[in-house]
């Protein structure tokens, strides 16, 4: 079901426009960047922190599970590159659901919601990934 699900959201609803926006919001999303740019403006220590620990525990937990990324054929490659070869759960799922957590919730957990939509819509990860890494980043910024 999740490999139907990818390949239903990586062959759907794509246009060279969306495709690049998605492609843009993915690197503002590397590690985090755009939730600790945002952190670091509202001069938030605790966002801060939440983030870099979703961030951390995520890498921790990619290392244990080691699920390779998806590969969908060579008829439908990946619309972004990735800086590991490692899958589960989503960075960006996880410093995005943290980081608009700690910086007060709202309407940023729709941004959240689009960034780690971007993941399966580009390719590079599995819809499990996402929700795995956007529970992660929730629980992050509720314990921390």
């Amino acid at each position: 079901m999740d490999l139907a699900l990818l390949r239903l959201l990586r062959t759907r609803g794509h246009t060279p426009a969306l495709d690049r926006a998605a492609g843009l919001l993915a690197r503002a999303g590397e590690n985090g960047a755009v939730w600790l740019g945002a952190a670091a403006l509202a001069r938030d220590k605790r966002a801060l922190r939440v983030i870099l620990l979703a961030l951390l525990g995520n890498t921790a937990i990619k290392q244990v599970v080691r699920r390779p990324r998806p590969e969908l054929g060579p008829d439908l490659p990946a619309l972004a590159p990735t800086i590991s070869s490692l899958s589960y759960p989503s960075a960006h799922a996880a410093t995005s659901f943290a980081g608009a957590g700690a910086l007060g919730g709202g309407p940023l957990y729709a941004a959240a919601a689009v960034m780690a939509f971007t993941r399966p819509y580009l390719g590079v990860h599995y819809p499990t990934d996402v929700l795995a890494g956007a529970a992660l980043g929730w629980a992050v910024q509720r314990l921390a």
